[in-house]
């Protein structure tokens, strides 16, 4: 475990925010102004026994989380802590009737009980869904992903339903989970519903779970006992979930028991909530001129409205889902960090390099690179050398605009080259890719309404990353700001707290007195027209994937 450590000073109202990422857990001690002071992070275990298949423990995470609330409050009274939220991946969570760990593992190992968002098992059961084609899909851009759960949920009932389904009590997306262990109340948050479960927050009032729609996928029997394994209380992010902090919990973290606890939210759209808030002069603050990218692993990309937004092949619109009084659509890359770490782990020349740079980043390093070749060329922009080498990022299936899981990546512009320049080109062409991803997912939803985007914000790893942020501004043309607290998310969290323990007088209250400030990058003009042409491109590519899929269908093999 890791801690970061500011001087925390006695007197101010604390805020708790635990984020569960896929591969870790943070928690952060934040002030009433959205100062982080303190944060602690832990990894978390992970098995990926077989293709597509990726589980975790609900156990090892709950105990990485005691070990990082403990850290970060441990310096402090526990009566300046005046609230807690929690955040965490979409992932499914299993409990059988008793309330302890049930598999979701063909192993049969019970601490086992998570299958993780990027689990794509039931790519077959959402391509069932999707072309039994129900209304409902029409809240999640016309086809389910499976990353979702109820695609996943009908994958545990054909396969493993003696063993998992039948046994079970309790369904839970991770963040909810997350409540109901720290309160001992069962609850589940809007956003989770009605983002991942296909719960209906329609545009006419309705407010419920679709019974035709489950019975058409043949899950009809999760409507027993009013829905109660997969939940029949329902809150709004950030509301006080039961009386708080139980007497165990309180024991486990340190805190006091009652401490309020917020509805939690899904780590991307807490990241949403953390950053959309952001402070910069010059750049219109409303909520609804933004698009959020909350980046990690995977990148999401938040956008509210005040009006629904239907948008072919992004998810939403979400009534009430990240801002109240306010539709979001949610568009996503689900693979940009792991996809970069790939594209650098595997190449020749990574071993040598990372010998030799100490404790440098070696994707700073590589920037550097890409400086010096710049400059040996008398080029007016480092994006300019990737003329001829061009990247189609979908290595881990398209989310967004297209909506195909089935998609691959694509490199054109290879050469016999393996060295340094080589890895530094490969690394620049893939962040440009990424930025066009972006660029794709926005012009989709200015086509069906969304007129009034101004600016893009960035969180999370990347955001520290200047190649990343530039190219983002660069490709899309917008200006991008990056907070000055880069970690939107844990802020997202603790904002739930402040929430649930009625600090703010509303969440967008909150969201604007603990947004912060941030930095403005602008677009270099000198590229616009270089980033058009090779947009061109990467939608050709797209075109030239499909084509050949259709050329080999004809083979006879």
């Amino acid at each position: 475990m890791t801690c970061n450590c500011a001087n925390t000073k006695s007197g101010k109202s604390y805020f708790v925010g635990v984020d569960v990422g896929t591969g870790s857990v943070r928690a952060a001690l934040v002030t009433e102004f959205g100062e982080i002071v303190k944060s602690a992070d832990q990894t978390t275990k992970t098995w990926n026994f077989q293709p597509d298949f990726y589980e975790q423990s609900t156990e090892d995470i709950w105990n990485a989380v005691i070990s990082c609330v403990k850290t970060v409050i441990k310096d402090v009274s526990p009566d300046t802590i005046k609230g807690i939220g929690f955040d965490a991946t979409c992932s499914l969570a299993c409990f059988d009737k008793n309330g302890s760990p049930l598999s979701v593992s063909p192993t049969g190992n019970n601490e086992q009980n998570i299958i993780l968002w990027l689990d794509h098992r039931a790519v077959k059961e959402a391509e069932e869904i999707n072309n039994l084609n129900h209304p409902v899909l029409q809240y999640v851009g016309g086809k389910i992903s499976p990353e979702m759960e109820t695609p996943k949920l009908l994958w545990l009932k054909r396969n493993l339903q003696k063993e998992c389904w039948d046994k079970a009590g309790y369904f839970f997306d991770l963040p909810d989970f997350l409540t109901w262990r720290a309160t001992g109340v069962d609850s589940r948050s809007s956003c989770s519903l009605v983002c991942k479960w296909t719960y209906e927050m329609s545009i006419d009032g309705t407010e419920n779970w679709n019974l035709s729609y489950f019975k058409q996928i043949g899950l009809e029997d999760l409507a027993e006992n009013n829905w109660q394994k997969i939940g029949s209380v329902v809150l709004p992010p950030g509301s006080a979930v039961g009386k708080g902090i139980s007497q165990k919990t309180a024991e486990e973290l340190g805190l006091l028991a009652g401490t309020p606890v917020g509805a939690s939210m899904i780590d991307a759209h807490a990241g949403g909530l953390g950053l959309i808030g952001c402070r910069v002069t010059g750049v219109d603050p409303a909520f609804h001129t933004r698009v959020g990218l909350i980046c990690g692993t995977s990148t999401c990309h938040m956008a509210v409205s005040k009006e629904a937004t239907f948008t072919p092949g992004i998810w939403g619109p979400y009534k009430n889902a990240m801002i109240p009084g306010m539709w979001l659509n949610e568009g996503g890359q689900s693979a940009t960090g792991k996809l970069i770490d790939h594209i650098i782990d595997t190449h020749p020349a990574t071993e040598k390099i990372k010998e030799k740079i100490g404790d440098m980043h070696i994707q700073q390093y590589l920037s550097n690179i890409l400086e010096e070749m710049s400059g040996k060329r008398n080029l007016k922009s480092v994006a300019l050398l990737t003329k001829d080498l061009h990247v189609w990022p979908d290595f881990h299936g398209n989310r967004s605009p297209i909506a195909d899981p089935s998609l691959k990546g694509i490199i054109c512009g290879l050469t016999l080259a393996a060295d340094e320049e080589n890895l530094a080109l490969l690394y620049l062409a893939t962040v440009q890719a990424l930025s066009y991803g972006t660029r794709h997912i926005i012009d989709t939803l200015k086509q069906s309404g969304y007129n009034e985007i101004k600016s893009t914000l960035i969180c999370g790893g990347l955001s520290k990353n200047p190649i990343f942020t530039q190219s983002q501004a660069d490709v899309c043309n917008l200006p991008t700001v990056c907070p000055n607290e880069i970690e939107s998310v844990l802020l997202g969290a603790a904002i739930l707290g402040a929430c649930a323990a009625g600090h703010f007088k509303d969440m967008t209250s909150a969201i604007q007195s603990m947004g912060g400030e941030g930095q403005v990058v602008e677009p270099n003009k000198d590229v616009i027209d270089f980033h058009n042409k090779k947009y061109e491109v990467f939608l050709k590519m797209y075109d030239d994937q499909i084509n050949y899929r259709d050329i080999m269908k004809s083979a006879q093999f």
